[in-house]
């Protein structure tokens, strides 16, 4: 057994993770993260992460300021228009139809959507091109002793870890978050999503669509064009259920529901990937920082994925820290430090907690008359201008 000291250590090599310790690696600390997995960086591998991730402004920000955007932008699908479709009518057809425009707010896009498993192998490229990351998978952390000075840490492999800072990016069911009592709320929905990526023959435009009826949203965004037609990514969320029903019927059936549920706004949709699922919950923690320990991603908070938050919220997280070290590089870790990261993230995550959950909720509504009251509500708030622009500016994170 070997003890080594580090000023960071992420436990959580996913995409939060790793962009967590490029952060911290950029601005010159020796950083260690370690993930019980490898990352899987190509698409056509069983356990591909098929879900796609919108970065919206604030996050390119951060992405410009460690290097990494540079390598992700020759990836990136803009997205100019967010669309909102009320389709809870008697048929499966649009009858509410708001946008979003980000021209309405910014000369920018929005954001920028790059399929995940595209992101963690450029992660993982300049992870490999910093020499003040040590990233070890098949590794996680096995037990936390903090200290006024240090936070101790028991590695699966034997090892020992002693950092300045720990960063629990490991997940909704972070070991690291029990192991520093941080207790969270927890809502469940009975929903899961399935995630995947089709073709069709009609072309986005960069407008990223989601189509309201019953079950929760139907989300198609853009993605660059695949073998030359193009391609969007689909988030489906459903009641578990029919969501585990879909993701194992025939291809031809698939096909054929999903088309039905997307109004064919793109045409018939063509399904190219796996189908993923995954159980949908809400949950943030009642604190996001203990003793030489910082909570950040879904170790910190988890929402449905409604709008581009989930994220875009973990890399406000991220934000928060590195601009927290880069103040005060002699706080690192310290209660100073983490008293600011928690007083400035927690207010913004318990509201955007609170927002969400109500969203999908409005979004899994079931019988006709209070589709019909969604469908109003929508109507009134999104046809009311300055209403809608502060909508967008809350959306991306954006202070006036």
């Amino acid at each position: 057994m070997s003890v080594s000291q580090t000023d960071v250590c992420v436990a959580g090599g996913g995409i939060a993770g790793m962009i967590a310790a490029i952060s911290f690696a950029s601005l010159g600390y020796k950083t260690v993260c370690v993930d019980p997995t490898a990352p899987v960086t190509n698409k056509l591998c069983q356990d591909a992460d098929m879900r796609s991730t919108a970065f919206l402004q604030p996050a390119r920000k951060l992405l410009l300021e460690i290097g990494l955007w540079e390598r992700l932008q020759p990836f990136a699908s803009p997205l100019q228009i967010m669309r909102i479709i009320d389709a809870g009518g008697d048929k499966s057809e649009p009858r509410i139809r708001s946008e979003f425009d980000a021209s309405d707010i910014s000369d920018l896009p929005f954001g920028w959507n790059f399929p995940n498993w595209l992101l963690r192998r450029e992660c993982l490229i300049k992870i490999s091109e910093l020499e003040n990351i040590t990233f070890l998978t098949g590794v996680a952390v096995e037990g936390v002793l903090t200290r006024h000075d240090c936070a101790k840490i028991a590695l699966s492999n034997g090892d020992s870890l002693e950092a300045k800072l720990l960063i629990a990016a490991d997940g909704r069911n972070s070991a690291v978050r029990k192991a520093v009592g941080i207790e969270t709320k927890t809502v469940r929905y009975g929903q899961h999503a399935l995630a995947f990526t089709v073709t069709h023959p009609i072309p986005h435009k960069n407008v990223s669509t989601e189509i309201h009826r019953s079950g929760g949203p139907f989300t198609m965004v853009p993605l660059p064009d695949h073998e030359g037609s193009p391609a969007s990514a689909i988030v489906w969320m459903e009641r578990s259920p029919e969501a585990l029903r879909l993701q194992k019927i025939s291809v031809k059936d698939f096909e054929q529901a999903m088309n039905e549920r997307s109004c064919l706004l793109l045409g018939p949709l063509s399904l190219n990937s796996p189908r993923t699922a995954w159980p949908i919950i809400s949950q943030y923690a009642k604190a996001m920082s203990a003793e030489r320990t910082a909570l950040i991603a879904e170790a910190a908070h988890v929402v449905p994925p409604i709008g581009a938050q989930g994220l875009n919220m973990s890399l406000n997280d991220v934000k928060s820290l590195y601009e927290l070290a880069k103040a005060s590089p002699s706080e690192i870790g310290d209660s100073t430090m983490l008293t600011k990261y928690h007083r400035s993230r927690h207010p913004d995550v318990r509201m955007r907690f609170l927002g969400i959950d109500a969203l999908n909720r409005a979004s899994m509504l079931s019988s006709r008359p209070l589709r019909d009251i969604r469908a109003l509500g929508l109507n009134l708030i999104y046809g009311f201008s300055p209403l809608r622009k502060s909508l967008m500016k809350v959306g991306l994170g954006a202070k006036d």
